[in-house]
Formats: C-alpha cells, structure tokens, sequence
C-alpha cells in the first residue's frame, strides 16, 4: 500500500473526519465543512493553519510555504518515503486537533493527551492552547 492510500486510510479514521474528491485533484479531508487539508496525486499535502502556526512550522523547518499561496495560513509538505507520511500525520494532527477540541466532552484532558502524543514543543504548545474551549461541550 502506497503512502498517499495509507495517509488517507489514517486520517479518515479519526473521529469526524470525511474523505472526498479535491476540486484540484486528489483527495481532502474535512471536519464537519472545515478543511484539515488534502493530499495531491504527486504525493504533495497542503494544509491550513492560524498564521503563527504556520509561521512556526516554517521558521522550524517542518513544513515549506505553500506553493500558489505563500503568504497565507496554508503550509506544503511532500510525502516520499515512510518518514515523510509519518511526519504529514503529525501535521494533519494538529489540524485535526483545533477541531476535535470543540467537540470533546473534556478538552483539556483532550489537549494533554495530544499534547504528548505528538510529543510538542512549548512552542506549539502555546500556539495551540488557545484552541482549548474553557470548558467542556455539555453532553445531549
């Protein structure tokens, strides 16, 4: 099985997420109607983030500026070999993450699971908390 089927496979299994058609080709996933991103038949995956996510991820070196759109929230990231589809899933993680944390019942707990699953730094880490609601979705 190729990356790009396994990247696919992966993401569409997290809770909420949906896969379909690109309108530029390739595949998007979703959560809900908010784009996590999408992958290109050459292997190359775009995903969006706030600004200062974006600007870290560069500023790092974990991803590259978007090819059509640089100077936006959207970062690139091009899946060749098994480290490269591990590090797209990291990626695609934390977008999925702002989203999940909306839904979650606690999202704080939520937050530090994801927080040392994906093993991310004090930086991230603030870039990301202000995406923790302040407090819990009430359960219907």
């Amino acid at each position: 099985m190729n990356s790009l089927k396994k990247l696919e496979e992966e993401v569409g299994a997290w809770a909420n997420v949906s896969v379909r058609s690109h309108r530029l080709g390739g595949r998007e996933f979703l959560f809900g109607a908010a784009e996590l991103g999408h992958v290109h038949r050459g292997g190359m995956v775009d995903i969006p983030f706030p600004r200062s996510v974006r600007d870290a991820l560069l500023a790092e070196g974990l991803a590259e500026e978007h090819r059509r759109v640089p100077n936006s929230g959207w970062i690139s990231f091009h899946v060749e070999s098994e480290a490269d589809l591990q590090h797209a899933l990291w990626l695609m993680r934390m977008s999925y993450l702002r989203y999940a944390l909306k839904l979650a019942s606690d999202p704080r707990n939520m937050f530090e699971r994801e927080i040392e699953r994906l093993h991310l730094s004090l930086r991230f880490r603030s870039l990301l908390e202000p995406f923790v609601p302040k407090s819990a979705k009430p359960v219907a």
